[in-house]
């Protein structure tokens, strides 16, 4: 039966028949991923699998558990060949290294805590392969992520997934309207992670089983400062660790081993109290600890700022508002103050430990699960 284009539209929102809807899917071989295409696939759609190699694709191949490794990239070639598409594999290692990879050990090497999985959707999957899939004359592209795109008055809205657990919003802040316009997320909406692996189970993926990814892809056992050594040589020359008050504690064998927020694997024995790492000095190369309240803080300056809003930012002069400060924290209230469009001051209404450089500042509705965008935290404390 034909569709009826002035009235209906199909599932991804365009007027006319699925065959006729060509939907180019970013498969990075993980269960998620390969679910959308085969969802899209059994629905009718004209998919196109596309994987990106990130990195060397020998080293690739050894390693387990991270997207886009070189066994990833095989489980998404037989997906597509047991589902009857076509699939492609196009070489980003180049991009890659330099959009994410170096930004990553710089960002370290300056004291800061970054989140390259940002970077990666932000400036490789959500900009050059989204380019690609215009080029290979795709309606839309989607992803196995778990957030949710509605339509809302004034277009297409960025919502937290239905499954909070498995939400992913925070990665996708940078998410701009025009990329919104042309993304689709056809897992946003499901109840679980279980709900996804019981589709790949019905369609007889055999990825079903296959486990989650857990480190960032290029970081082997999430040994962060073995990587920067690697890139950077001779970034983990030795320091002091020295107390907020002053007092020299011992030696550390670098920077890079610290983050803001750490407490155990300091080094430092006998002393009566609980210390933190409150803060890195990286030219004098001193990590400064302290106690726990002296991670606490209610400012949070942020820039790089992408607004999803209605209106515009600065239309207001404060926003009344929710945001998360890591990905692994709940949302805060707090109150947004604009300085220019792609700057503000975040107040928390309640201190918030550990806010570190280099990480997220989302903005979310205050009641609701609508996102609103977010910037990246630049400052010490």
């Amino acid at each position: 039966m034909a569709l009826d284009t002035d009235t209906q539209l199909n599932s991804l929102g365009f007027a006319k028949p699925p065959a006729q809807t060509r939907v180019v899917v970013a498969m990075s071989g993980g269960v998620d991923s390969s679910v959308v295409a085969a969802l899209l696939a059994d629905q009718g759609y004209d998919v196109v699998g596309v994987t990106l190699q990130l990195y060397d694709h020998g080293a690739a191949l050894a390693k387990k558990g991270a997207c886009c490794a070189g066994i990833d990239i095989h489980d998404a070639r037989r997906v597509a060949e047991e589902r009857g598409f076509p699939h492609y594999v196009l070489d980003y290692e180049n991009i890659f290294r330099d959009a994410v990879i170096d930004e990553f050990a710089d960002s370290y090497l300056a004291g800061a805590t970054p989140v390259p999985c940002i970077r990666c959707n932000e400036r490789v999957k959500f900009k050059d392969l989204l380019e690609t899939a215009r080029d290979l004359d795709a309606d839309c592209m989607a992803t196995g992520h778990y957030i949710q795109r509605l339509t809302g008055a004034n277009g297409p809205e960025l919502h937290r997934a239905a499954d909070a657990d498995r939400d992913q919003s925070y990665f996708l802040f940078p998410t701009t309207p025009e990329q919104l316009d042309f993304l689709r997320f056809p897992l946003g909406h499901l109840p679980s992670k279980q709900a996804t692996r019981d589709l790949a189970g019905q369609y007889g993926l055999s990825v079903a089983d296959k486990p989650d990814s857990q480190d960032i892809c290029f970081v082997p056992n999430g040994d962060y400062a073995s990587v920067i050594e690697k890139l950077r040589p001779g970034a983990a020359d030795p320091g002091q660790i020295v107390h907020a008050d002053g007092r020299v504690l011992g030696e550390h064998a670098g920077v890079i081993h610290y983050t803001v927020g750490q407490r155990r694997g300091l080094g430092i024995g006998g002393l009566t109290e609980p210390l933190y790492v409150v803060k890195l000095d990286v030219e004098k190369r001193h990590v400064i600890v302290g106690p726990k309240d002296m991670l606490a803080t209610r400012t949070v300056p942020v820039r790089e700022i992408n607004w999803l809003g209605d209106a515009p930012m600065t239309s207001r002069p404060e926003w009344q508002i929710s945001v998360k400060v890591r990905s692994t924290r709940p949302a805060r209230d707090a109150i947004l103050r604009p300085i220019s469009d792609t700057e503000a001051t975040v107040e928390l209404l309640s201190p918030e430990e550990g806010v570190s450089p280099g990480q997220a500042c989302v903005f979310y509705e205050s009641e609701g699960s609508r996102i609103f965008g977010g910037g990246w935290i630049w400052r010490g404390y």
